[in-house]
């Protein structure tokens, strides 16, 4: 069936919707693929595991000025690697590639699990503590260990404020979209000084860590190098979004509990889900190159393509009952690049696919395994998910009182 979309501005429909407005305008024209209009262009709507592969082929989709100046402002970075497509992305994105080894990730994995026993060990049994809080500010002290980055400890707590504030603040208007825009700037210029001291020989960096790359680079310019040294930082913070649906889902389906004590596989499975199941990225963007045709529907050159993530990883005809919380669906399975996409799809050495992605698996794993281990009550809170607020998170951040000294 060949329905199509309104071509009145959904830009409204976006905000109040959230991550159901493409879901919804695909069920209400009956179709896969549907045109509308946002921010006032052109835009045609695509989910699936082969839209998927339709738009990373950069012969019908490129990224290049298709991403807003807003989202560039706060999350990612003007000229980030992002925003770049063909030879010059790969080029740029083999700086970020050489870090995802085995070795760096389990390094990482080691220095977060570090600081989040520093971070349990200051817990007091009877005190509340927010654990979307908690976690941002753990996952901050071990990855700026991992890369290199001097941070005193009681700067740490305000280096986590401004790395979750530039994602939170990404996709919306008002405070918070300014104090994302005010936190990259700080953290840009601070980076970026802290990146000229050493190739001025004023400090060192740890070899072969994420600020020595970024440092000994001569064809990234300061700020550039700057940028692209907080897309290494911030995308680690980011874990503490799934660190509080682990909570989440633990409250709600506790027979999940004592599997995941013991790690592994389980674990593993149990990160894939968190990562399925709760909302982060709602669709992502891209710009038609050419006038092209995709399941017998035109596409004229410029149009904006986007790619419904969170349709296609609640899709019935993929997943099963996709809106129950089940980590058992990835035992023994094996992912295809196509298929599950919360962090993008495809082959993160060739397309836009997050490169941080095994890194976000191994951290998300070893703290969900930590945080089941723990003793602990929940106390009465607000844990609704609004689905039209990006990036979504349990309304009262997950708050829970220990009951025992750890």
């Amino acid at each position: 069936m060949r329905l199509q979309g309104g071509f009145a501005d959904q830009s409204l429909h976006v905000m109040l919707e959230g991550y159901g407005w493409m879901p919804n305008l695909r069920r209400r024209v009956g179709a896969d693929v549907v045109r509308t209009r946002v921010m006032g262009q052109r835009a045609v709507g695509l989910s699936g595991p082969e839209a998927a592969r339709f738009f990373y082929d950069e012969k019908h989709v490129q990224r290049h000025d298709a991403i807003p100046s807003p989202v560039l402002s706060t999350l990612f970075g003007h000229g980030a690697v992002h925003t770049l497509d063909g030879d010059v992305h790969r080029s740029r994105k083999s700086y970020f590639m050489s870090v995802v080894t085995p070795e760096s990730i389990a390094s990482l994995v080691q220095c977060v699990a570090a600081a989040w026993e520093d971070t349990v060990i200051g817990w007091r049994p009877g005190h509340e503590v927010v654990l979307f809080d908690e976690a941002s500010r753990a996952l901050t002290a071990g990855v700026r260990r991992w890369a290199g980055v001097p941070v005193e400890t009681d700067e740490v707590k305000d280096l986590a404020a401004d790395l979750v504030a530039m994602v939170d603040g990404f996709a919306t208007a008002g405070p918070r979209h300014w104090r994302a825009r005010l936190a990259r700037n700080r953290r840009e210029a601070w980076l970026g000084s802290l990146i000229q001291d050493v190739r001025d020989g004023k400090s060192d960096a740890p070899s072969g860590s994420a600020l020595d790359l970024v440092a000994r680079s001569r064809e990234l310019d300061l700020r550039t190098a700057a940028v692209e040294l907080l897309n290494v930082i911030r995308p680690t913070v980011v874990v503490c979004w799934f660190v509080a649906y682990a909570g989440h889902a633990l409250h709600l389906c506790p027979q999940y509990r004592q599997p995941l004590q013991a790690g592994g596989e389980f674990a593993v499975a149990f990160a894939h889900e968190l990562r399925r199941f709760y909302p982060f990225a709602p669709f992502i963007g891209g710009r038609a190159v050419q006038d092209l045709t995709y399941q017998g529907e035109q596409i004229p050159a410029g149009s904006l393509v986007l790619l419904d993530l969170y349709g296609q990883n609640h899709d019935s005809r993929l997943w099963t009952d996709p809106y129950r919380f089940d980590p058992r669906r990835f035992l023994g399975h094996e992912i295809g690049e196509w298929e599950l996409v919360p962090q993008g799809a495809g082959d993160p050495h060739t397309g836009h696919r997050c490169p941080g992605e095994p890194f976000t698996v191994a951290i998300l794993a070893e703290l969900c395994t930590r945080l089941s281990h723990l003793d602990y009550q929940v106390p009465e809170q607000d844990l609704t998910i609004s689905l039209s607020r990006i990036p979504a998170r349990p309304r009262s951040g997950f708050v829970l009182i220990p009951t025992a000294r750890h």
